[in-house]
């Protein structure tokens, strides 16, 4: 009979916040790191081959020398790196669907964007990781950072709002398309035109008009000469707003809609 006055007298539990449910989702990607290692191959050796093949082939026609291009072309592979790496947030997410996992997550008593936070926090470790072993190529082979470990960090704070701001995008995609090789399809159909169609390997100087006027306006550009200037120091205020015009812009229009689909798939 206590036992039952007790029961009744007990308070219910709080609900976990926001922060806690995302904090939650954010682990499990972790996890994901730690049993599926072999996830971060693909993520890393194909900006790794871009940077050594890049650098050793066109280097020279380019710049002068190997070294001379890397200064220009490493804090480029950077913003590419984190663009190519933002399609796996829309796979993830449509392989999660396949598995009905997001059917359970509806079920709880969850914040609604917490499953789409923890794709973001394995968005960030994907981007960090990649990020911090071309770096380390990079100094290997003589690129030196002019704004030292002040700039590099300044850089990567950019790089992970770049990243956070074009994952929403194949988020979109992962929630409208059936199978997470088609997101990859249409991610890089997407994707490839922007971003050799940018400054991050070539000065668009010599490049014809038309294509040039593309260039100069081409948000990765943006991006990609934003970084530059912060790892040599130069970087501007209005080219640091430029590059984040992007993802600000991505996040606000297509967060909403996400939560939107979610909720109506």
């Amino acid at each position: 009979m206590s036992d039952l006055r007790f029961l009744r007298h007990a308070e219910r539990p709080k609900r976990p916040s926001g922060l806690s449910n995302a904090l939650v989702f954010g682990w499990r990607a972790v996890l994901k790191f730690r049993h599926l290692p072999e996830q971060l191959f693909d993520l890393v050796m194909t900006p790794i081959m871009f940077t050594l093949l890049f650098t050793f082939v066109f280097g020279g026609a380019l710049a002068g020398s190997p070294r001379e291009y890397l200064q220009f072309f490493l804090p480029g592979i950077l913003v590419q790196t984190v663009v190519f790496n933002s399609v796996y947030s829309g796979m993830g997410l449509s392989t999660d669907f396949q598995k009905g996992l997001f059917d359970r997550f509806r079920t709880l008593p969850i914040w609604s964007l917490a499953p789409f936070a923890g794709l973001m926090v394995g968005d960030i470790l994907r981007h960090l990781i990649a990020g911090v072993i071309i770096l380390a190529i990079g100094l290997a082979l003589g690129y030196r950072p002019e704004a030292g470990v002040a700039g590099v960090l300044a850089a990567f704070l950019m790089l992970i709002s770049i990243g956070f701001g074009m994952g929403w995008i194949f988020l979109v995609l992962g929630m409208l398309v059936r199978t997470p090789m088609t997101v990859m399809t249409l991610g890089f159909t997407i994707l490839f035109p922007v971003t050799f169609a940018s400054n991050i390997m070539v000065d668009p100087a010599t490049m014809p008009g038309w294509l040039r006027g593309f260039v100069e306006v081409n948000p990765v550009s943006l991006m990609a000469t934003a970084l530059r200037g912060l790892m040599a120091g130069t970087a501007t205020a209005p080219q640091i707003f430029a590059a984040l015009i992007a993802p600000a812009v991505l996040t606000l229009l297509l967060a909403p809609l996400t939560v939107w689909l979610y909720r109506r798939r």
